[in-house]
């Protein structure tokens, strides 16, 4: 396993984890109402949940690139981080 954010150029790889902590060593908030928190929701909502296949097309500066199933989605280097895939051939 390694981070998304590490995939080169026309490389693809299965997500097998997202790890979104926002408060990282904080307490939670106590607004959640223990569900899961903002960020890893909006992670899913963009499509990037374990068992999916993306393709990384841009990982140059600035926000990467990537195709997950018919779109094209830009996420931060810092959340890319945070998913772990596993290099798919």
């Amino acid at each position: 396993m390694m981070p998304l954010a590490l995939l080169s150029p026309g490389e693809s790889g299965e997500i097998v984890s997202v790890n979104v902590q926002p408060h990282e060593d904080k307490p939670c908030c106590g607004q959640c109402g223990g569900e899961r928190h903002k960020g890893e929701n909006r992670i899913e909502e963009m499509g990037l949940r374990a068992g999916k296949i993306v393709e990384m097309l841009s990982n140059g500066a600035g926000p990467l690139l990537l195709r997950v199933d018919e779109s094209r989605i830009a996420i931060s280097r810092g959340m890319a981080m945070k998913i772990k895939v596993r290099r798919t051939q």
